[in-house]
């Protein structure tokens, strides 16, 4: 497992979803595969009123409230959650103890845990929960998420005593539930309906010795690797007080070097969100896990699609174990993962909610939309709804052409942007540090590319083109046209300049303001000045006089 590589989907690399953070990823996945199927697209605040009647959370900025629409209906979505999952099937998911509920009435497996509120104290907890539960245990907040105060393998009362300061005292949660601890690899299983769409093995944090490096650099170099993966690259390793204790039980520091080869966990939980590896297991997961997902989900009614999660050891005999049920399941893990092949959770989602699209195949698709210029009246609050310009309909004719000479100017670029626009193509003017500049277009007619490229023969006045190089373009294509500007050292060292000046001018500009606002200060100070008030009284209530007339 550990030399299998990553199987990225080809429609959703990391250029396409760069724009997508953390549940932005979730929602712009699911709303990118309607929108490639031609279905119409809009994005919303929550102050819209199609969201009033909806359960939502998280929903600032916007980002992870969208609608698809079909000529023949219209669903509303809150990240990869859809309107068909009921409110009392989210309100269930969301809370711990009446999951469980729901789930042991169908003979779901599920850890052996108690409830405990704010009117417990910990001693009340430490007493009932080691009695009746005993240890080993696991505390969790009734209602955290992204494993927010998830402490697993408590194994004493000095133990659970440091655990509830922690999630009470320090995190703030009062509710929480303690369950029995479950030995076992965890997984997340994507389930809609009767079938599993993907699962992943869920590992936590941990580094792979290389003799060389100490555990400290070993954590750098894995989040510089995890920086490159669309997913993880916002659930970096974060050193915190949790792994340095965790790490120190095992007997090791920040400076220990493990040997070439050996695994070093640097957390007990597995969520991704913490540093934790997705790893895809959709083919290879045991087929008791899959059943029990599928009638995990079946127990709580009006929730038809979403993230179950399970701890499962098959050496024990145990049957798989439910600990987690997700109406609203993040499915970045299994676009992205660490290892295996990615799983189109998106276009299953899409499926569900437009059966009549199925037939329309996105997987080559390489169009996409500029999600922040999208959101932007949504983001300054000027409007509550925005709607996303139709995808190109048809297959993508792309060139890129670049051009060699006196092509520099700002002018010709936008020429070249109007040119493209007037003939309904998409693409982006790149600007280089040397007498060149890269073309892109990109459009569903042949001859309109064609078209383009004739024009370039035909430049403005003051523009000479010495030499154009043609190439295909692969790249995804962004809807629109572009002109983008490089990194250019001198134009920073310019701009450098620039500030540096205004700051000076500024500053002159503050030493003439002390300087008039001292003199002023004076005059008004003066003994002239006040003993003239009057007169100046009687001359301004004159003059008004005067000019009423």
């Amino acid at each position: 497992m550990k030399d299998q590589q990553m199987i990225t989907l080809p429609h959703l690399t990391n250029d396409v979803v760069r724009q997508a953070k953390k549940t932005k990823l979730c929602a712009y996945s699911v709303a990118l595969e309607g929108w490639r199927r031609g279905l119409n697209l809009k994005w919303y605040t929550k102050d819209s009123e199609h969201f009033q009647d909806m359960v939502i959370f998280g929903v600032n900025p916007p980002g992870r409230l969208f609608s698809l629409s079909s000529g023949e209906h219209t669903h509303y979505f809150f990240r990869t959650r859809g309107d068909k999952v009921t409110n009392e099937a989210v309100e269930i998911g969301s809370d711990k103890d009446e999951t469980k509920r729901y789930l042991l009435n169908q003979d779901v497996p599920c850890p052996i845990g108690k409830l405990f509120n704010g009117e417990h104290s910990d001693e009340d907890v430490v007493q009932q929960a080691s009695e009746e539960i005993q240890y080993p245990l696991v505390i969790k907040p009734v209602d955290g998420s992204l494993g927010n105060g998830v402490i697993t393998n408590i194994r004493n009362d000095e133990e659970l005593y440091h655990a509830l300061n922690y999630v009470r005292s320090e995190l703030g949660y009062q509710d929480i539930i303690a369950e029995r601890y479950i030995t076992g690899e965890e997984y997340r299983v994507y389930v809609i309906e009767d079938q599993v769409v993907a699962a992943y093995n869920r590992v936590p944090a941990n580094v792979v010795g290389d003799g060389e490096h100490t555990i400290e650099q070993l954590i750098n170099r894995k989040n510089k690797e995890r920086r490159k993966n669309a997913r993880l690259h916002s659930c970096l390793i974060e050193v915190d007080i949790e792994i340095t204790e965790f790490i120190e039980k095992a007997g090791y520091n920040y400076d220990s070097i493990p040997e070439e080869g050996e695994l070093i966990y640097l957390r007990e939980k597995t969520n991704v969100s913490s540093g934790g590896d997705p790893i895809d297991v959709t083919d290879t997961i045991p087929t008791e896990i899959k059943e029990v997902a599928v009638k995990s989900l079946k127990a709580v009614p009006g929730l038809y699609h979403g993230g179950v999660d399970i701890i499962y050891d098959e050496n024990t005999g145990i049957p798989p174990v439910v600990i987690e049920l997700n109406p609203t399941a993040q499915i970045g893990g299994i676009l992205y993962p660490s290892e295996g092949k990615a799983r189109d959770i998106p276009k299953a989602i899409v499926d569900y909610y437009f059966p009549e699209t199925k037939g329309i195949d996105t997987s080559k698709s390489k169009v996409y939309f500029d999600l922040n210029a999208v959101l932007e009246p949504l983001t300054d609050r000027s409007a509550v709804e925005v709607e996303v310009s139709d995808a190109p309909d048809g297959k993508l004719y792309a060139r890129k052409y670049t051009l060699k000479g006196r092509v520099r100017r700002n002018s010709f670029h936008q020429w070249m942007k109007e040119q493209a626009q007037s003939l309904g193509l998409h693409g982006y003017v790149q600007r280089s540090l040397k007498d060149e500049v890269e073309v892109v277009v990109a459009g569903t007619s042949r001859e309109k590319v064609r078209e383009f490229r004739e024009l370039l023969n035909n430049p403005p006045k003051k523009v000479k083109i010495r030499q154009i190089e043609s190439d295909r373009y692969e790249d995804p294509i962004k809807i629109g046209f572009e002109i983008d500007e490089p990194y250019n050292p001198k134009s920073f060292k310019s701009l450098g300049s620039a500030i540096y000046n205004m700051e000076r001018e500024l500053h002159k500009s503050q030493k003439r303001k002390d300087k008039l606002e001292k003199e002023i200060d004076k005059i008004v100070n003066s003994t002239s000045w006040r003993t003239t008030g009057r007169i100046r009284y009687v001359s301004n209530r004159v003059k008004g006089t005067i000019k009423s007339r």
